[in-house]
Formats: C-alpha cells, structure tokens, sequence
C-alpha cells in the first residue's frame, strides 16, 4: 500500500507477478520489493501473488503447471486479486498488471484472455510464441513442440492464426524490448504486435536498443519504469502520469 495512505479510498491495483518456474518473488525480504513499494507510493495497492508452477511451496504445486502454463497462472492471480479484494480497499474496476519474461507473457495473456478482470498490462520481454523459445526449460513443462504442438498452440499467446483466446473488451497493452536480448529475442514482441495490429487492438511498443533481456541501465531503468507509470495511470484513467515520487 502507498505509504501515506489513510485508508479512507479505493485503490486502483497493479498486480507485480513473476508467476513462473523457478521464480519465487513471495519472499521475507526488503530489497526484492522495492520497485512494487515505488508504484505502490504513485498510488496503487501493489499485489505480488505467487501462483502454482512457482517454488517454495511443494513439488506437486511446482507441477501443476505442466502442459498449462497459460491458464493455470492467469487463474490464480485472478484468484489472489479477489480474495485480497475481500479486505482490503481494492478498485476492481482500476486493475492492471505488470511482468518482464514469463511475467510479461503472463500479463499479456492476462490482458487477452481476461479483460473482464485486467485493464491494462505492461509487458516486457515476454515468450509470445513458444515454439520460439529454445530452451530446454520450456520442454521440461509442456514437452517437444513436434510431439505435442497442440500444447504448445495453446500455451502461446498467439499462434499462426493471430491472437489466441482474445475477449472483447480490447484493452491498452505496453510492449518493451531489449532488441540485444539473446534469452527471449526481440521476434516474440514483434509477432504479438502484429498480430495485435492485425485484430485492430491497442498497443504501443517501446524498443530499447542496446538492452539485453535485462535493464542494467541505472538510468534506463529509472525512465522506463516513469515510462511505465505514466502509461497505467493514462490507460486506468488515473491523474496525470508524467509525475511520478
């Protein structure tokens, strides 16, 4: 929560997931948590919600994610959004979300797959399309694409055909990308842009050259997240975004 909050409104929310394998961002820690608490002090209550397919909690919970690694995840961050809603002052018609890598394909697929429950969503570095991300990490969870290409269609977020699951309503997405990035390459970003332009939905893409899959950039990193800031308060209907504390 804002630190200076009194508790006397509703809070828009910015879900802050990882949400995947080998991520475990629920942690007794200070400085894991210190961008959240930053655009939880712009004005928003700040969910870090680690779902299924995470670790920390049992083998079978990190299992569960295998050969669904779209639905599962989206579930249960739609899952802690509501129970957090229950006490605490949440605005459930104000709620984005926000992830880089595997947060990022979750935010995407969050945003097309949920637009009932999303607003809007900032998507970094995000795997679009699975078969493109080649790395035995992703075949550990939904086996070889030439075996099981259904599994793959479906966990991707787009696919041959254009956007996969997409509801109406269409919302605002922000699309970032290091175009040196060698784990997730630049293509995933590009393809879900085209096939976003295609179906006629609201994006914008924000390429940083130079940048790899991370953004050790002191000073990029600071922009970006302004950057950041100032596209969900616009998107959200919020006060001006160019501000930020």
């Amino acid at each position: 929560m804002p630190r200076d909050y009194a508790g006397d409104t509703l809070l828009p929310v910015l879900m802050d997931p990882y949400g995947g394998p080998h991520g475990q961002r629920v942690v007794a820690a200070h400085h894991p948590h210190l961008t959240s608490q930053w655009f939880a002090d712009q004005g928003f209550a700040v969910i870090v919600a680690d779902g299924r397919g995470t670790p920390g909690r049992s083998p079978a919970w990190e299992k569960s994610v295998r050969d669904d690694l779209a639905e599962i995840v989206v579930q249960d961050q739609v899952d802690a959004l509501q129970a957090l809603a229950a006490d605490f002052p949440l605005d459930l018609d104000r709620v984005a979300v926000r992830g880089w890598s595997f947060g990022g394909y979750l935010a995407a697929l969050a945003a097309l797959r949920r637009p009932d429950v999303f607003h809007a969503a900032v998507v970094g570095a995000p795997v679009t399309d699975l078969r493109l991300y080649d790395t035995h990490y992703q075949e550990r969870y939904i086996g070889h694409p030439d075996e099981q290409p259904e599994v793959y269609r479906r966990n991707s977020v787009i696919d041959d055909a254009g956007l996969v699951g997409a509801a109406e309503p269409h919302r605002p997405m922000m699309i970032i990308h290091g175009l040196a990035d060698d784990n997730v390459v630049v293509a995933h970003s590009l393809r879900l842009s085209s096939a976003l332009l295609a179906a006629g939905r609201p994006h914008e893409v924000l390429p940083l050259s130079g940048v790899t899959h991370m953004t050790p950039q002191e000073e990029v990193a600071e922009n970006l997240l302004r950057l950041q800031l100032g596209f969900l308060k616009r998107s959200l209907g919020l006060a001006d975004g160019n501000e930020a504390r």
